[in-house]
This record gives structure tokens, sequence and C-alpha cells, in this order.
């Protein structure tokens, strides 16, 4: 009997590393029942909650991110928390024994790949952008197989190694069985108005939120309803300049935790442009408006949010220009039954199903 193969998954810090990692680790367990996985995470980032509550063990690293400019003083204590976040890797793999690291982008996995390299052990990478991220590009030399979303990676990564699979997504949105109606009531909405989602990511968005409320006068006067999840950390924030004010057409909420449900209420979302909201855009079909974040490194979510606009499968707005002309956009857009036709088509089309399986396979191949 041949023993259980053995992987390291490594990644986070936000919900689009995440979830993606948790979608490979059950689709491995899934061909591979008996296959015993460890990840790797940022001390102190969602992955520390997340990977525990999906039924996989975690462990932490003190690693965080650069600071820009990167001749920034506080920088010097970032390197030697990477430092040692590579030794304490290397200790893990030394005890662990993987047969393959899996690396899914965010802090922890540079260091755990990094490790993992040093070590001798086979690695394989998902670059879940369209524009890849410095970590990857510097694993990608030593890695054996490099996973990607989009076509015409070959321009960061060696072209023999890359494997078109697409960014895996969240079981859920795609086994949902609600259907608009109740998924709409289920919000204590009118299942017969236009519904808008808005989503700023698992953190939130600030502009997002600016475009709402700067604009709860159009909000109002509009027969539009919308759904607005403005993120926990400016719920508080929120709250107190809404108080007193009631709306009835306007659903706040920090959190949504069925997104499935939400997706499924909504005839247009608005959302940054990170990796995977834009896989679940494609595979559901859905029409949406990206307002990518200007905050991100090498500005990946503008190159995946063009992905999508040059072939009208999205509508980008800049962040600059959002607080000002999003909200009248998407009221508009949401009334246009042809254009959320064509968007719904067109984003569809750029669809890669069965992402997680494709990469597990892949997985299993090098663990064997």
């Amino acid at each position: 009997m041949s023993k259980a193969i053995r992987v390291i998954i490594s990644g986070g810090g936000t919900g689009g590393h995440i979830f993606p990692a948790i979608s490979i680790a059950n689709a491995i367990k899934a061909l591979c029942p008996e296959a015993e996985i460890l990840f790797i995470g940022a001390l102190g980032r969602m992955e520390m909650q997340r990977v525990p509550a999906a039924g996989y063990e975690i462990k932490g690293l003190p690693i965080r991110g650069f600071f820009r400019p990167l001749w920034k003083p506080a920088n010097i204590g970032v390197a030697i928390d990477y430092l040692k976040s590579k030794w304490m890797a290397k200790k893990l793999l030394r005890e662990f024994q993987p047969d393959v690291a899996v690396g899914v982008g965010g802090y922890a996995s540079a260091a755990a790949l990094g490790a993992a390299n040093s070590l001798g052990i086979r690695t394989l990478i998902q670059e879940q952008n369209s524009y890849a991220g410095l970590a990857n590009k510097n694993l990608a030399t030593k890695a054996e197989r490099i996973c990607v979303a989009y076509e015409g990676m070959e321009r960061f990564f060696p072209a023999e190694k890359i494997i078109l699979t697409g960014n895996p997504v969240r079981q859920n949105l795609l086994e949902t069985t609600i259907t608009r109606e109740d998924a709409i009531r289920s919000m204590g909405l009118d299942p017969t108005k236009k519904t808008i989602l808005l989503v700023g990511g698992s953190l939130g968005a600030r502009t997002i939120n600016e475009s709402v409320l700067q604009h709860l006068g159009l909000v109002k006067s509009t027969d539009i309803q919308f759904i607005w999840q403005t993120g926990k950390y400016y719920s508080a924030e929120i709250a107190e300049r809404l108080k007193g004010q009631t709306i009835p057409n306007l659903k706040v909420t920090d959190f949504i935790t069925d997104m499935g449900a939400a997706y499924k209420a909504a005839d247009l979302v608005i959302s940054r442009a990170g990796a995977s909201s834009i896989s679940e855009f494609c595979l559901i079909g859905k029409p949406v408006i990206l307002v990518p974040s200007p905050n991100v490194a090498e500005d990946h979510q503008t190159k995946n949010a063009l992905a999508l606009s040059t072939k009208d499968a999205a509508i980008y707005v800049k962040d600059a220009e959002a607080p000002s002309t999003l909200l009248q956009i998407a009221i508009e857009t949401v009334q246009d039954a042809d254009k959320l036709k064509s968007l719904s088509e067109n984003v569809k089309k750029l669809a890669l199903p069965n992402s997680a399986t494709i990469i597990a396979k892949e997985v299993i191949k090098l663990a064997k």
C-alpha cells in the first residue's frame, strides 16, 4: 500500500488568497482522501481563523508586507521577520516532510516556498492575477508548475511550466439552489425591483462606501434597491453617519456570510477587482462594475479590470472617479436590460470551470 501524500499549502492575508487555498485542499482530499495537508499562514491574518474553520491545521509565521517605498527604515524589522519566518518554515517542513508545497500568494507563501526550494521540495505556485506578483516571479524559477488564470502569462513565467487553470472559487457559490426571489426576500427587500449589490471585499473598501454616502439623496430618490456590504473595518463609522436616516431601499450590513444568495439577489454587482472575485463573476455570469483598488502591489487590480473591460465583460470605473460617478453609472446600467445581458454573456465566456480539481491533479502528480 502506497503512503499517503503530504502537502503544504501556503498563502493568505485576504479572502482572495484563502478561499482558493481551501478549495485546492478540498479538491486534493476529494481525489486522495488519505492525503495529509498542513497550511502555513501569517500570524494575525485572516487565514489563522478561516483555515481551521474549514477543518485544516495551520501554522503561523511572523511575516508581514514591506512598506512602500522600500527604503523606509521600518523595513529593517520586516526583513528580520522574513528571515525568522523562513527559518521557522524550514523547521516546519523538516518536521512535516511534505512531498510537495503549494503557494497561492500572500506574505507567508514567499517564506514557505522559499524554504521548500532550499530543501529541494517540489513546488507548485498559483498566480491569480493577470499581472504576476513579485513573490511569485521570484519563486517561479524553481517551481515545477505554475497555474495561472489568464492567458499571456509567458511574459512573467517560463512558458513550459505554465498551465491555464483559472482561479478556484468558493464551492457554495456554484452549488446554491436559492431562487433570485427567495434570495431578495431573505434580505427583506422587494423581488419586483432591480437590485444592486455593493461589496468591497471582506474588509470593505472606503471608495465604494464613500460613493454611497455622498449620494444618499440619489439612493432615496430611485426605485432601485441596494445591498451594501460595508466591511467590518468601516461599519461603526458608517452606522454613525447614517444615524437618524430611514432608507427602505438600502440594506446595510458589515459582512455577508452567504455570498451565493447575495449574488443571486443582485442584477448588478459593484466590486473591487480582486482575482478571486473576478473568477466568481465569470463562473456565475454576473454583470459587474469593477472599481480596482489603487493600494495593491503592481496595481494588479487595474490590470485585472482591464482584462475584462476590454472584452466588454465588465464596466471599469477608476477609483479616483468613483465617488462622483459610480452610483449614477450603476443606476443607468441596471435599468438597461440589453447592457446587463451582454455583460453577463461576455463575462461567462471567460470562465474556466473546475480550477481546483485541475490544480489538485497537478499537485498529486508532483507528490507521486
